[in-house]
């Protein structure tokens, strides 16, 4: 009988979120290792739950429909904190490889060949900002913004800039300074290792793997954040408590069993590393703050 009731207990499905705001057919890709190692491990059929931007994978999380998160952005973590702290628990924070940093940065790109050379010379030009729930793509640089130029991105920091946009995500940002939609926008990177090749971990790595050989000869870093916590790894805590523990036992065998699969799907030599709440509580406040002020 024990042993029927923990049968029952044991999920058929597993619901991996991935979060939007790159090309899903890549991020698919990426994560098929994951779902091949996860259904042997768990005797289950792993569903990759690819949303269009972040707050689908938040909602996801909210609502049940969104088991595990291998990379998740602070910000929306602090999103599912700040509406039900019991939602998830933290698995552990990615960690670089090379240097066992825990962290990364929000940086602004213009094209290479273009003028500008500072924050302030981007006044009167069109800028874009990644999605609403993006830590670097959003929450951190409207924050140095606002103090920097006054204003919110409402007014367009007191009409510093021609227009502010949300592209979506980090591809299509670094894509519409390319293109000349934007004359600077922000997306992320470690600025850990080798600059040609889009660092160790980052949105250019992803763009340059999507035959984009020679992004970092097209773009130029104009501005960067301070350092941001690294996205936590998260899992539901509405799953059945013992399956919970063998979703976390799994994802961590993952990381060491099949390094070259996780360091896929993450989409950075990383690995993973101790974390709690107390490592976001400071996004945690800033996105409080600014979800108080709307």
């Amino acid at each position: 009988m024990a042993w029927q009731a923990s049968a029952a207990e044991q999920p058929k499905e597993l619901n991996l979120g991935i979060l939007g705001g790159q090309n899903a057919t890549q991020q698919i890709g990426d994560n098929q290792c994951v779902k091949q190692f996860l259904d042997k491990e768990l005797n289950v059929d792993t569903k990759l739950r690819n949303s269009s931007d972040y707050s689908g994978v938040i909602q996801g999380l909210l609502g049940g429909k969104v088991d595990v998160v291998l990379s998740m952005s602070p910000s929306s973590y602090a999103s599912v904190y700040i509406n039900n702290p019991n939602a998830v628990d933290i698995v552990g924070i990615a960690v670089d490889d090379k240097d066992q940093s825990r962290g990364y940065h929000s940086v602004v790109i213009v094209k290479a060949d273009s003028p500008y050379k500072s924050l302030d010379d981007l006044k009167g030009k069109a800028f874009g900002f990644a999605d609403p729930d993006s830590t670097s793509g959003f929450l951190i640089p409207n924050q140095a913004f606002k103090q920097k130029f006054g204003g919110t991105s409402d007014n367009k920091y007191n009409n510093f800039f021609s227009s502010v946009t949300f592209s979506g995500g980090h591809e299509q940002d670094i894509l519409g300074v390319m293109n000349g939609q934007f004359a600077g926008a922000v997306t992320w990177a470690s600025l850990v290792g080798d600059y040609n090749t889009g660092y160790t971990s980052g949105a250019f790595s992803r763009l340059i793997r999507m035959d984009n050989p020679d992004l970092m000869k097209q773009i130029r870093i104009i501005w960067k954040s301070p350092l941001i916590p690294n996205g936590p790894i998260l899992v539901s805590n509405s799953l059945p408590a013992d399956f919970k523990a063998k979703v976390v036992a799994a994802v961590k065998k993952l990381d060491t069993d099949d390094h070259a699969c996780f360091v896929k799907a993450m989409g950075g030599t990383q690995h993973i590393g101790p974390a709690t709440v107390a490592d976001f509580q400071q996004v945690i406040d800033m996105k409080r703050e600014l979800v108080n002020a709307r």
